[in-house]
């Protein structure tokens, strides 16, 4: 009795560690007069202008499996990326104790383009999850504002991923199929990389040879329009802030804009009770990619805030339990990890 009360308390902690983020009560409060920047300026395509739709449904294909949660010691080694703009950006990789090579989870922290790191709780725990089935786990430190405004954090993550191509040898990763999984700003980015190429210009510093494309994408609670409104005053303003006051650049910066066929595959998740990310930007982002042909589910966590957690005593739907298992069942079936769907 003892073991199982365990384990419902870890499997309720480790979900909320998941996707926990720091936008909360740090939201900067003024708007700064922006300054010129390289960032492209495309005209609002069709998808971009989606309109959302109803609230979708979870549909068989999201009927969890069983995954038994281990507890697990991950070895982590710390890297610098890339430099950009003379800083060093570093990146701690989370290797399995089996041999390589491994497929490749991509963790990009939240934090409203101005808060986080790399090393908070969630990359360790994602870590622990994903390490036990065969995964790698990179989770990548980003510039943020006030030091870096729009691109900066999509060069810096772009980056991230050519690194891994370039040294895939060396740290034993399969980098054929690599998975972004990106919370809340983070998730932002993740959808920025399933949608973009290099013909943005994003790609730029070291090893240009290597491609930036991952093929799958985890976005939970992911800004994917920043021409909506937002819920809250400080997020509306770390968005100004963080890519300025034009609308051009807010839709330069916007995952929506760049949905087309041959985009990487997508699980959205998104709390009905998220007190920062209302449902029609996950919405927005789901309408986007159906509408350019491209293979999407979303999750609409009834009763869920903006960490997927309860907004209050009655439970979530899916379960807390259900949405680590859709999770987990949706990077192996991307990863094509055998070890993982076994």
């Amino acid at each position: 009795m003892k073991m199982v009360r365990f384990r419902l308390i870890l499997i309720a902690m480790l979900t909320l560690a998941l996707v926990s983020c720091s936008l909360r009560g740090r939201m900067p409060f003024t708007i700064p007069t922006p300054t010129p920047t390289s960032t492209p300026t495309p005209s609002p395509s069709p998808s971009a202008t989606a309109t959302a739709t109803s609230t979708p449904t979870i549909t068989p294909t999201l009927t969890p499996t069983s995954t038994p949660l281990v507890l697990y010691r991950s070895k982590m080694i710390n890297v610098t990326y890339c430099t950009m703009d003379e800083v060093p950006l570093r990146l701690d990789i989370y290797m399995p104790d089996t041999d390589g090579p491994w497929p490749v989870v991509l963790f990009l922290h939240g934090g409203g383009w101005r808060d986080g790191d790399k090393s908070q709780l969630n990359s360790s725990e994602v870590a622990k999850l994903l390490n036990p089935l065969g995964y790698v786990v990179a989770s990548a430190n980003y510039r943020l504002y006030p030091d870096a405004r729009f691109p900066a954090m999509i060069e810096d993550v772009k980056c991230a991923v050519r690194f891994m191509r370039a040294n895939a040898a060396k740290y034993s990763l399969n980098t054929d199929h690599i998975v972004a999984w990106g919370v809340s700003a983070g998730g932002h980015l993740a959808a920025l990389l399933g949608t973009t190429d290099a013909s943005q210009g994003w790609d730029v510093g070291e090893h240009l040879e290597q491609s930036s494309k991952v093929q799958a994408v985890v976005d939970i609670a992911g800004p994917s329009d920043l021409t909506l409104g937002f819920k809250t005053v400080g997020l509306r303003n770390a968005a100004l802030n963080a890519f300025g006051i034009d609308k051009q650049l807010r839709i330069a910066g916007s995952p929506v804009t760049y949905a087309s066929a041959g985009d990487a595959s997508f699980l959205i998740l998104n709390g009905d009770k998220d007190p920062l990310i209302p449902i029609e930007q996950g919405q927005a982002m789901y309408n986007s990619l159906l509408q350019a042909g491209v293979t999407a589910q979303l999750v609409i966590v009834k009763n869920g805030v903006h960490n997927l957690s309860a907004y209050d005593k009655n439970p979530t739907s899916p379960s807390q339990d259900e949405l680590r298992q859709i999770i987990l069942d949706f990077i192996a079936q991307m990863s094509g990890n055998q070890q993982a769907v076994d």
